[in-house]
């Protein structure tokens, strides 16, 4: 064999051995997650403390972390969430991780960015029950909080919207990478079992990826709940219908995320689903008209896990004290 074909030969064959590490083809419907970029430090911090100061709600015992916990995979892992005065929530509480790829916020989609969202909540009498003027004047009233807010927005009259803001922009930064499964996407043949990569294929063929697609295997679009068979379900929660008042968006709701889905539970609009096998047993038959098997619906169960990410890891915020000033909670009125 002459000296350009062994060279040649050696290339085809390096080639070859590199395709069994090679991401999988450019065309898979989900795509890895990438660490975020932090655009300023100092909003991110400041969005940080807002995020875990319960003195934004009327009872100063509430606060965003309440339903959207990050120890918990961003969630509150109940049903429906619990609000002022112990009132129960009307929906089951969506993960904030990953909550800035979705294509709008809340089940609904009533609130087009994570700023939008931010600002609900607190005024909400159902949730924090207080009032945007309340929650500002509590801030107003901190020296150490009316400081930081000049620094970040260079005035030191604290409004709501630098408050959303800064907590939206906190919120950007709780962005999952680092997954096993996009460890195996980008190359990584051993960072799945062949039970979990039976279980994609059996996603993917199924046809769940035609609402679970993307970086975030959902929170691209709105989609009808029952889509073969009514779904039962004794939540209120009519979907998309509540903001468009079009009859064709109703028990449309938002698709969500999968991502770390595994720590999310209970499952659906109204938390009806327990656990991830429930789920997808009901998503095969409503959604796609499909019984799975014991056995299929493991090793969908099991690809499912393989989506759990780095979870957000920082140093707790130690929140300024409030004042003489500072209105005070009122949790029993």
């Amino acid at each position: 064999m002459s000296l350009r074909h062994t060279l040649s030969l050696a290339v085809v064959l390096a080639a070859t051995a590199g395709l069994a590490h090679a991401a999988p083809a450019s065309d898979e419907p989900i795509q890895p997650l990438e660490a975020p970029k932090v655009k300023n430090a100092g909003m991110v911090e400041l969005g940080k403390k807002l995020y875990f100061d319960p003195r934004l709600s009327k009872s100063g015992f509430i606060s965003c972390n309440s339903c959207h916990n990050l120890s918990m995979g961003g969630t509150d892992n109940l049903k429906t969430s619990i609000g002022d005065h112990w009132q129960q929530g009307p929906i089951n509480s969506p993960t904030v991780l990953n909550s800035s790829l979705n294509l709008a916020q809340f089940w609904d989609g009533r609130a087009m960015t994570l700023k939008d969202q931010a600002g609900g909540p607190i005024a909400n009498p159902g949730e924090m029950a207080s009032t945007h003027t309340l929650a500002i004047a509590v801030l107003q009233s901190i020296p150490a909080y009316v400081a930081e807010y000049k620094k970040v927005f260079g005035s030191d009259k604290v409004d709501i919207e630098g408050v959303t803001k800064a907590i939206a922009a906190f919120e950007e930064t709780l962005i999952t990478p680092n997954s096993r499964f996009d460890k195996w996407l980008k190359g990584d043949k051993k960072a799945l079992t062949k039970d979990e990569i039976a279980g994609y294929e059996l996603f993917k063929d199924s046809g769940c990826t035609a609402c679970h697609n993307g970086p975030a295997v959902g929170g691209n679009s709105f989609q009808k709940m029952g889509v073969v068979e009514p779904y039962q379900s004794t939540s209120k929660a009519e979907g998309r219908v509540a903001v468009t008042k079009e009859e064709a968006d109703r028990f449309n709701f938002k698709v969500p995320t999968l991502r770390n889905v595994e720590m999310t539970y209970p499952y659906f609009h109204d938390g009806e689903a327990a656990t991830l096998t429930q789920a997808v047993d009901t998503m095969g038959r409503i959604q796609l008209g499909k019984s799975f098997t014991k056995e299929e619906n493991a090793k969908i169960v099991a690809f499912l896990k393989s989506l759990t990410g780095d979870q957000p890891s920082f140093l707790l915020p130690i929140l300024p004290p409030s004042t003489d000033a500072t209105p005070r909670p009122t949790p029993f009125e």
